[in-house]
């Protein structure tokens, strides 16, 4: 190997790529191998041992890339060309028929089929190709802007590196983990004493998510994708078509049936209720799409879900039990929340241990007590909860269940509030209450604070470094680096996110704070009505309730947290971190891109392409995925491909990197 020149070299590694490339494919997408895991091996050695004599010959498309080895720092957000939206949800034949009448009401006369697909219980993500490279993996996010996790997508075997056709493209898919997969997961899990995952949603959906994309390959993640957004180069009818040319090009397809009529439709949902048992991945139902894709434009969208797709959600299953006893967990109001402790069954894809059983009311309704045989569900096949007491098994054994007149934490009396089913701890200072009210103010929809969980957060209690949330804004490293579990890195990395946080929108501010019944919804209505927090903690209860969506209840919420002293405190020393207590104020020329159309492509030197699409977002531009008679300029990098040639041919101007910035310069500046 080492009397290759650099040209020979350059041609063995094609070929060698090229052959592993067909081998992948065979082997993760049609399930077909056609040689020994020895052999393959070998083929990758070669090519591994190859690329290490001439590292500059390694490529982002080659598969010795897909065994991690990045690790970040945290994932870049990704705002979507296209809004992911959701599906509306069918549980039974009526809802599938209502939704076809819809759909003939709207078509007027209009033939149309359906497109009948499993609904993957997994983790939707958005792929970009680039001259018919993988150029970018994202999650869904919030539908408008994701997380960057190309590095762990691309320790996806199934997932092509490098298409045939080179072209630029968007898909949708689902990353999913095999329940085989899973089990072994699990297994060496608890063979290193670790807990073992949920479910293999909640598996695949923790491994995109890992800083360090070693792990994510470890872990042998599987994509199929559902969708095709937009294309460079070709238009497609049907959505049968669309699966038939991504079949062509290396992908994993979503398995997939034709129905003529919706009668057909509702028989393939039937039929699937069982069979879904022999998959190897876990599905919660069916989606039904129309196939042809002029008619699904035609039926348009509402502002949350598609008119043209819909989804059929499997009823929940039911399994008996025990209830061995019934435990109390404290939330962050103080609320006391009763959770049956069961003798472990299986249940839609994993072992469920303990249900929640609501409030006292709910437990007296359902005559629930601790003993008792009953039979479980996950509600929408996610949450456990107890559907109802089989109390012909009742042998006489079974005790009543009594909400305790204390607080089991920290001893404090316990009241339950006129017109409320739920009981609550008084004591503010609680230790539970303290811990639930952190763990909120650190999750993603609030501050997002990455590395600040449970465990953590105890140990921070219970050295007494911190008291609240506020408190995080005063740590070192040095109060940490000593803790169990948090070395040098970890600590630093931790202090990094705390001091990110600082710049959350004023919306996620305001939600993180904890303020009884206001959800993220009403934070942003609120954050869209009071510029500052100032300002909110000035208004009556009548200026309140004048906003439409906020109603007394949230109302005289939000007044009474502004009356206690603990949370004035809590506020003042927000401020005196440096936390986004406002709105963002407007600044002069913040809209210098104003609706100015840009498109990119290339290879780009100085930016990611999803840093450069939020450089003019946020300017007031926008970032298209296609060149057009209406583009405003073509911005490109290295090999610039088919949008170079057709934006010459329209006359659209067109700027390099440096040109690009010099512009946004004199932009910025005028």
């Amino acid at each position: 190997m080492i009397n290759l020149n650099k040209e020979k070299a350059s041609k063995k590694i094609t070929a060698l790529k090229e052959k592993i490339r067909k081998h992948e494919y065979k082997y993760f997408v049609l399930d077909d191998p056609s040689i020994s895991d020895a052999e393959f091996d070998q083929l990758m050695q070669e090519l591994i041992k190859l690329e290490s004599e001439f590292p500059d010959l390694i490529t982002e498309d080659s598969p010795t890339q897909r065994v991690g080895g990045a690790v970040l720092d945290e994932f870049k957000k990704v705002k979507h060309s296209t809004k992911m939206l959701s599906l509306d949800n069918a549980f039974n034949k009526e809802d599938l028929i209502e939704f076809d009448q819809r759909v003939q009401k709207n078509l007027k006369g209009e033939d149309y089929q359906y497109v009948v697909e499993h609904k993957i219980d997994g983790l939707s993500a958005v792929m970009r190709y680039n001259n018919g490279t993988f150029e970018l993996g994202a999650t869904r996010g919030n539908g408008e802007v994701g997380e960057d996790i190309s590095n762990n997508m691309k320790t996806i075997r199934s997932l092509p590196l490098k298409i045939e056709e080179k072209a630029e493209m968007q898909l949708r898919g689902e990353i999913y983990l095999a329940k085989s997969e899973f089990k072994r997961l699990n297994k060496q899990r608890l063979e290193n004493d670790e807990s073992p995952f949920a479910n293999p949603r909640n598996a695949a959906a923790g491994s995109v998510r890992q800083l360090d994309s070693k792990i994510a390959a470890e872990r042998s993640l599987s994509i199929l994708i559902y969708d095709l957004i937009s294309h460079s180069k070709r238009e497609f009818k049907t959505h049968l078509e669309v699966f038939a040319y991504l079949k062509k090009q290396g992908f994993k397809i979503n398995w997939y049936q034709a129905a003529s009529n919706i009668e057909s439709v509702i028989e393939i949902c039937q039929d699937w209720h069982q069979k879904r048992e022999k998959l190897d991945f876990e599905i919660d139902g069916l989606v039904i799409k129309i196939n042809d894709l002029a008619l699904r434009k035609k039926l348009g969208n509402t502002a949350r879900s598609p008119r043209w797709a819909i989804a059929y959600k499997f009823p929940a299953q039911q399994k008996t039990t025990k209830i061995k006893d019934i435990e109390i967990s404290l939330g962050r109001t103080g609320a006391l929340t009763p959770t049956a402790i069961l003798d472990p069954v299986e249940l839609a894809g994993s072992t469920v241990s303990r249900a929640t059983l609501h409030n006292e009311d709910e437990i007296k309704r359902k005559d629930i007590k601790i003993g008792d045989i009953v039979l479980v569900q996950k509600a929408g096949d996610v949450i456990p909860e107890v559907v109802k007491v089989i109390t012909e098994k009742r042998d006489g054994s079974e005790k009543e269940f009594e909400m305790p007149k204390n607080c089991p934490v920290c001893g404090g009396e316990v009241i339950r509030p006129e017109g409320e089913a739920v009981s609550r701890c008084t004591n503010i200072s609680c230790p539970a209450q303290r811990k639930e009210s952190i763990l909120h103010f650190v999750s993603r929809n609030a501050m997002n604070i990455d590395g600040v969980g449970p465990a953590l957060i105890e140990q921070l209690l219970a050295n007494n470094l911190i008291e609240d949330y506020a408190d995080l804004y005063f740590l070192k490293q040095s109060h940490l680096k000593d803790l169990e579990r948090m070395g040098e890195k970890s600590s630093e990395n931790v202090i990094k996110a705390i001091e990110a946080s600082k710049k959350r929108e004023f919306f996620r501010v305001l939600y993180a704070l904890g303020i009884r019944h206001v959800g993220i919804g009403a934070a942003r209505i609120l954050a869209e009505n009071f510029n500052s927090i100032d300002e909110l903690k000035s208004a009556k209860i009548d200026d309140l309730k004048n906003i439409s969506e906020i109603g007394p209840v949230i109302a005289d919420s939000i007044v009474n947290f502004f009356q206690e002293r603990h949370n004035i405190d809590l506020l003042s020393r927000l401020k005196q971190a440096g936390i986004r207590l406002k709105n963002k104020a407007s600044q002069e020329n913040e809209n210098f891109l104003d609706q100015l159309k840009f498109v990119f492509t290339g290879s780009l030197n100085d930016f990611t392409r999803s840093e450069i699409k939020d450089l003019v977002e946020n300017a007031g531009g926008r970032a298209v995925s296609s060149v057009s008679s209406k583009t405003d300029y073509l911005v490109i990098g290295d090999n610039p491909g088919s949008k170079y040639d057709k934006a010459q041919s329209l006359g659209i101007e067109i700027l390099n990197e440096s040109e690009f910035k010099e512009m946004i310069k004199k932009k910025r500046s005028s």
